[in-house]
């Protein structure tokens, strides 16, 4: 028997040595791969004359692509997400590039939010600026890609396709008579009055508040997208509201009818539309031919502006790429102060909030940033609660005017299964030596004493948010107040409502970074630098490697490789989005 156990413990060693240098040997071929690519001039592939860049982007869209997606294209495989800078960049690059001739836009399933996707629209309008064509195809297109692809020269339509073009809306489910009758309820704890993450579960109806809030959101929103798809579609507004009340794209030729697609071809027929614009064979180009950020830095220029991306949720943690932790963060921004060659940085924020603590660390960090080197903040699709927060200590903010933004309140929800125990004949007892001992359990109604100091918890966290609001942006707490109380706002309206100091995207915020630092050129450098460890690697790196890895593992090597639970507070403050707000 022992014999036996010899042979697999040493089958086992070897297989797990050989897969460590398989990951090693593909690692060396990533880095070949990346300098190989980037071998051109400025980074770019050799083009022929007559070339059009091919924008299919029916994937994720980060604000910057992460780094086990650059690792796998260095591989050679397909990404599985891209990166908002990546496409700017190539767009850009390929506007100033005399072989490529115009845009096919081949996106019709597009997963990026509305101020993503207006980036991208706006890079579109200034390739067209420049005397080149834009045409868009698609099978079908969902409302957010042909909100896109209405900036092309002609759209086209399978015969046979459709177009979600029927306005915004949004869902929320609500669980109250759940809650009572199965006994699975949730305590909470808020403060704000359109701070409605906790709604679903006080109620089973959509409050005033809040219903009011998401309507002038959605009509905010919607003002903007329809403005510039009528004018890019030589539409009155009216006549596009029209088509979304009829629902005129339901059918192709009804699409045609409401000039919402110039034609209708398959897809064949749309690429000799292309040969007969250019009148030779055309030769596609994907976003990498066209270089990667990076490969436009100039060597030549000594100063820089740091672009720090606050991507995710916020957490009490180490963080990640897509995780706003504060070791992670603080790191990049420490980097960041250190560099003497970064002059200005700007951060960029894409989050709903989240912790209340980290966000009160990471302000205050950000506070002593500013003192040393110019700080401007970026918003994308949402900076909202946490992510508002964040942004606070910034010279100057800039949101989209799709941006959700605001959200200044706070809240706490705990579990609460004491009905569904009772009735499965679970009894749970406690022994304790203080009145408030026991604290938090889910198989007792909150105690009086806890609730008390939870309320008084979240009431210190929402004066100090208010008084940081009062403080960075310059309003008497009277008028903070009615911006606050939970409720989320568009980006135009934060404008008007002085919580941001104006419109614009992120290179908006750099050029306001370099007026600020007295930079006439410049090289843009982005934190943080992240290097995928092995589990990263192992679970998400491979696309043929979607294995449970961890649970294969001797416990030897688990200990070795797979991170201990970390303890977690007892009730954790949220200074988050009061709901997932799903725009469709």
């Amino acid at each position: 028997m022992n014999f036996f156990k010899n042979i697999l413990a040493a089958v086992l060693g070897n297989l797990i040595a050989f897969g460590f240098l398989f990951v090693i040997l593909l690692m060396g071929i990533a880095g070949l791969a990346s300098i190989s690519s980037i071998s051109g001039p400025n980074g770019k592939q050799s083009l022929n004359e007559g070339s059009v860049l091919q924008l299919q982007l029916d994937k994720a869209i980060y604000d910057r692509v992460p780094a086990v997606e650059q690792f796998n294209a260095g591989l050679g495989f397909e990404p599985e997400a891209l990166g908002l800078d990546q496409i700017l960049h190539s767009i850009r690059s390929a506007a100033e590039d005399e072989n490529i001739e115009g845009i096919s836009l081949e996106t019709q399933l597009i997963q990026a939010g509305w101020s993503q996707t207006r980036s991208i629209r706006r890079a579109l309008k200034d390739f067209k600026d420049n005397g080149k064509f834009i045409y868009a195809y698609g099978d079908f297109y969902s409302q957010k890609s042909y909100y896109l692809a209405s900036v092309a020269d002609s759209i086209f339509l399978n015969p046979v396709g459709q177009i979600d073009f029927k306005g915004l809306s949004s869902e929320i489910l609500y669980f109250k008579d759940f809650e009572d009758k199965y006994g699975l309820k949730m305590e909470v704890i808020r403060l704000g009055k359109y701070k409605s993450a906790v709604e679903p579960f006080l109620d089973n109806k959509m409050s005033t508040e809040n219903r009011t809030q998401i309507k002038t959101l959605l009509d905010d929103l919607w003002k903007v997208v329809a403005d510039e798809m009528a004018d890019d579609r030589n539409l009155t507004p009216f006549a596009l509201n029209q088509a979304a009340n009829q629902l005129a794209g339901n059918t192709a030729n009804r699409a045609k009818k409401a000039n919402l697609v110039d034609g209708l071809r398959y897809e064949d027929a749309y690429r000799k539309a292309i040969e007969d614009r250019l009148d030779t064979a055309v030769d596609y180009v994907s976003l990498t031919a066209m270089g990667t950020p990076k490969s436009a830095y100039n060597k030549a220029i000594k100063d820089r502006i740091a672009v720090v991306y606050a991507q995710g949720n916020i957490l009490y943690g180490e963080g990640s790429e897509t995780v706003i932790g504060k070791t992670v963060f603080l790191d990049a921004l420490d980097e960041a102060l250190e560099n003497s060659r970064v002059k200005a940085i700007v951060l960029r924020v894409d989050s709903p909030g989240g912790d209340a603590l980290t966000s009160e660390i990471i302000w205050e960090r950000l506070q002593a940033a500013k003192e040393q080197k110019p700080l401007f903040v970026s918003m994308g699709n949402v900076a909202a609660s946490g992510g508002y927060y964040i942004s606070l200590p910034a010279q100057k903010i800039v949101a989209d005017p799709l941006t959700i933004t605001g959200s200044i309140g706070v809240w706490a929800m705990l579990p609460n299964i004491k009905e569904f125990s009772d009735d499965l004949g679970i009894n749970a007892e406690q022994v304790s030596t203080h009145d408030n001992s026991m604290g938090y359990s889910p198989f007792e109604k909150v105690s009086n004493g806890f609730r008390k100091a939870a309320k008084e918890s979240i009431q210190e966290v929402y004066s100090t948010f208010k008084e940081h609001v009062s403080t960075d942006r310059s309003m008497d707490l009277e008028r903070v107040e009615q911006v606050a109380q939970g409720r989320v706002w568009s980006g135009t309206r934060a404008f008007q409502n002085g919580l941001v100091d104006g419109l614009g995207d992120l290179q908006t915020a750099i050029a306001m970074a370099a007026e600020a630092a007295s930079l006439d050129s410049y090289n843009v450098v982005s934190y943080p630098n992240i290097t995928p460890d092995l589990e990263t690697f192992l679970s998400e790196g491979f696309p043929f490697l979607q294995l449970h890895w961890k649970s294969q593992l001797p416990s030897f090597w688990k200990r070795l490789f797979v991170p201990k639970n970390k303890s977690q507070r007892p009730i954790q403050i949220q200074t988050e989005l009061p709901f997932e707000l799903n725009i469709r």
